[in-house]
C-alpha cells in the first residue's frame, strides 16, 4: 500500500480509502472485507450519518480490536441542522453508532455553495467545531463538495479547513470543483479526498465496445477500473481515493493497484488513451448520475438511480437489453419502482449533488423504457408470477 501524507497534520493515509456506503448489508460479509482491507494497509474509512445502518455496521466491526488502527471519517448534513443544539444531537448519535469517543476526520456534508456554509456559520458551527476540537472529539474538520468552481474556492477561503472531499475522475476533470479546485485546495495545504472515482461504477463496467477496444489494445494490460484509479492517483494533490468495494474481487484489484500507483507516473501515451475514451463516453452517457442515492428514498416509490442507470445503459447496450433490465429492476418486484410513478414533487432535486433535473429526466426514462408494450407486458408478467 502506498501512503500519502496529509500536509496539515502529517498523517500517513492509505491512498486507497474505503467508502463504506456500498459495503454488503450482511454484517459477516462486510466484516470480512473490512478486516481484509485493514490487514492489507487500508487505514481510512468513510461513512455518513444518512447512509442507512452504515455507521452502526462500521462501529460494530471496528470495535473488534481495529478502532485504533484506522481513521474514521463521517459527516453531518446541513439540511438536518436547524438550530445550534442539532450539532450535538447528531454528533452524539454518530459517536454511539460508531462506538467511539472521537472522529478522526469529520465533514460538513454535501456543501453546494457558500450560502449553505454561511447559514451554518450563522447558527454557530465555528464555535461548535472549536469546542469539539478542543476536547478532542473532532481531530480534523473538512467538507464534501458538490457545487461549482467559484463557490468551492470561496468556501476554502472562508475557514481554516483541514481537508476537503470532491468528486473527481477522468470524466469530471472540469466538472464541479474539477482539476482547478483540486489544485487550489492542495496549494492551500489541504488534504484532498476523492469520491466517485468510477462514477458509481460506470467507468468500470458495461462500457461501450469502443472503450473496451481501446483498453484491450493498450500497450499494457489493465482493467478499466485500474486505468481510472491510476489516472486519479497520478495527481500529486490527491491524498485519498475512496472506493465503495462491495466484493473481495473489487477490493483485491484495488489493493494491487494501490501498491504501485505513484503520482506523476503517466507517460504521454496514457493521456492520449484517456482523451479517446473520454470522447466516446461523453457522447454515450446521457444522465450524469453516480448512484450516490442522496435523492432517495422517493416518497412515491421511484427507484431513481436504477431508472437512470437503465436509461444510460440503453445508449451503451441497446434498447432490448436495457428494457429487459428496466423491467426486472423496477417493475418485476413486490412493489413497483418505475419512472412513471413520479409525481414531480421535486424533493429529489433538492438533495441531488449532481444538480440533475431529475423530474425532466424521469419523463425521458418513461418515454424511452415504458413504451406501448409496457402495460401489457406487466399484465402478463404479473399473471404469470401469480400462477
Amino acid at each position: 500500500m502506498i501512503y500519502r501524507t496529509n500536509p496539515k497534520n502529517g498523517d500517513k493515509l492509505s491512498e486507497l480509502g474505503y467508502g463504506v456506503m456500498r459495503l454488503p448489508r450482511n454484517l459477516e460479509e462486510a466484516e470480512k472485507l473490512v478486516f481484509h482491507a485493514i490487514e492489507n494497509g487500508v487505514n481510512y474509512f468513510d461513512t455518513a450519518y444518512i447512509y442507512p445502518n452504515n455507521e452502526e455496521m462500521l462501529g460494530r466491526i471496528l470495535a473488534k480490536g481495529y478502532r485504533d488502527k484506522v481513521k474514521i471519517a463521517t459527516k453531518v448534513q446541513p439540511y438536518l441542522i436547524k438550530e445550534y443544539q442539532d450539532f450535538d444531537k447528531i454528533f452524539n448519535i454518530e459517536l454511539k453508532r460508531l462506538q467511539t469517543d472521537y472522529i478522526d476526520y469529520y465533514l460538513i456534508h454535501m456543501l453546494t455553495d457558500i450560502k449553505v456554509w454561511n447559514r451554518l456559520v450563522d447558527i454557530g458551527v465555528k464555535k461548535w467545531i472549536a469546542e469539539k476540537k478542543e476536547n478532542g472529539q473532532i481531530i480534523n474538520i473538512g467538507f464534501s463538495y458538490h457545487g461549482g468552481k467559484s463557490d468551492f474556492t470561496e468556501i476554502i477561503d472562508s475557514y481554516d479547513w483541514g481537508f476537503c472531499m470532491i468528486q473527481y475522475n477522468f470524466l469530471d476533470e472540469n466538472n464541479q470543483a474539477g482539476r482547478s479546485g483540486l489544485e487550489y485546495a492542495a496549494s492551500k495545504g489541504l488534504a484532498v479526498m476523492v469520491m466517485e472515482p468510477l462514477r458509481g461504477g460506470k467507468l468500470a463496467a458495461r462500457l461501450p465496445k469502443e472503450v473496451y477496444d481501446i483498453w484491450n489494445n493498450a500497450y499494457i494490460k489493465r482493467t478499466p477500473a485500474e486505468w481510472a484509479f491510476r489516472w486519479i492517483w497520478n495527481h500529486p494533490g490527491v491524498t485519498v481515493v475512496l472506493s465503495g468495494m462491495s466484493t473481495k474481487e473489487m477490493l483485491d484489484e484495488n489493493l494491487e493497484t494501490a501498491s504501485n500507483a505513484e503520482a506523476n507516473s503517466f507517460p504521454e501515451k496514457d493521456f492520449e488513451l484517456f482523451e479517446k475514451v473520454k470522447t466516446i463516453l461523453q457522447e454515450k452517457i446521457k444522465i450524469p448520475c453516480t448512484a450516490c442515492n442522496y435523492c432517495m428514498p422517493c416518497p412515491h416509490g421511484v427507484d431513481i438511480p436504477t431508472c437512470f442507470s437503465c436509461y444510460n445503459d440503453r445508449e451503451i447496450e441497446g434498447a432490448i437489453m436495457s428494457r429487459g433490465r428496466y423491467l426486472m429492476r423496477t417493475s418485476m418486484r413486490k412493489e413497483m419502482h418505475n419512472a412513471s410513478l413520479c409525481t414531480k414533487c421535486g424533493l429529489c432535486e433538492i438533495r441531488c449533488p449532481q444538480k440533475i433535473a431529475i423530474r425532466d429526466e424521469l419523463v425521458k426514462v418513461k418515454k424511452s423504457l415504458e413504451g406501448f408494450y409496457y402495460k401489457p407486458v406487466m399484465f402478463f408478467v404479473k399473471r404469470f408470477m401469480k400462477l
